[in-house]
């Protein structure tokens, strides 16, 4: 049993990510919402040109945007067998940083990115590769762990070729903020990634053939007031015609458009979304476990406790324990499964 829809769950202070933002008149959604609340910091930006052959591994614990500007490339990912080639004009988007290689010419073995490959003058060589790569972390948040619903990789072929003067200058500029460094240089650059950063997520997602996520759906005009309602509200009594009521479809509709864009069932999902809100009441907060399972759609302590239990490996008690000891969620928080 769940609360009446009238009761909002507790949030931890802060930039909230779920639920909405009382003091803006602007509608709720959800890609605003994780964009409000993650917070990228630029760790780096660099413009490559290594001399072929060359493998340069890349393995950072934030996220990774790659720019091609010249030429092409091959990525291969950490535990995949075939590697993907992308040509000028295509932008990819690691939202976990999941470890890669670039590589083009000859095999060679895998190294760091070197002082010699960088392009510091931002020279036009035809004989070179030439690619923008952007390194970013996101500050401590309740946001984050909605990046991990998503793919390890995501990309735009041509993204580059389209009539986006906006992007190609974004792109080149937060390259020569990293040449010709002056104040105010840092808060340049993660503003750019971060507006690039979110162009590449929306962009995606619209596309056709986007892998279902959470993002597909939010962004999917049918579904998304449903999606986002959820988000608002998880602790709502929501039933398959509630939900399907949002989206002015048929409950069979509703649930066969809905699993075709989210990749699970709608109860699945409203289960998911709960759970997530009360690791960020269990990390952020001190309320009682009672407190939070009512808040998050639980009028049991012991069924909030087996669902917790069974989809982070450890009672609420126990997580919130781990968690404040150490600084940070638990690494199973982060436990979707990826497409």
């Amino acid at each position: 049993m769940t609360k009446t829809p009238g009761d909002f769950a507790v949030r931890p202070d802060g930039d909230a990510f779920f639920g909405p933002n009382l003091d803006s008149a602007q509608p709720f959604d959800l890609l605003s919402g994780l964009i409000r609340s993650v917070h990228l910091r630029s760790d780096g930006i660099f413009c490559c040109g290594p001399e072929s052959p060359f493998a340069i591994s890349f393995d950072h614990s934030g996220g990774i945007l790659h720019v091609v500007e010249h030429g092409a490339f091959e990525l291969q990912l950490t535990g995949e067998r075939s590697a993907r080639r992308y040509e000028e004009g295509d932008v990819v988007l690691l939202p976990t940083g999941k470890p890669h290689v670039i590589q083009h010419g000859r095999r060679t073995p895998a190294r760091g990115l070197a002082a010699s490959d960088l392009n510091k003058e931002l020279v036009h060589d035809p004989s070179r590769t030439l690619w923008l790569t952007g390194t970013f972390s996101f500050v401590e948040s309740a946001g984050v762990q909605m990046l991990y619903g998503l793919p390890p990789l995501i990309e735009l072929r041509g993204a580059g070729k389209l009539d986006l003067r906006w992007f190609n200058a974004s792109a080149m500029c937060f390259a020569r903020e990293q040449v010709s460094p002056a104040q105010g240089s840092a808060q340049i650059m993660s503003k750019l990634l971060e507006l690039l950063f979110v162009y590449v997520l929306r962009e995606w997602a619209e596309r056709p053939g986007a892998v279902p996520s959470w993002l597909t759906g939010a962004v999917d005009p049918v579904i998304g007031e449903a999606i986002t309602a959820i988000h608002a509200e998880p602790e709502v009594r929501w039933t398959i015609q509630r939900l399907a009521a949002e989206s002015n479809l048929s409950r069979s509709a509703f649930a066969e458009r809905f699993a075709r864009c989210v990749g699970q069932s709608p109860a699945a999902y409203v289960t998911q979304v709960r759970l997530e809100r009360a690791s960020d009441l269990l990390m952020y907060t001190k309320e009682p476990l009672g407190v939070i399972a009512t808040n998050v759609g639980y009028d049991s302590g012991a069924a909030f406790s087996r669902a917790f239990s069974r989809r982070y490996g450890a009672s609420p008690s126990r997580w919130r324990h781990r968690a404040r000891s150490s600084g940070e969620a638990p690494a199973n928080v982060h436990h979707h499964t990826s497409a």
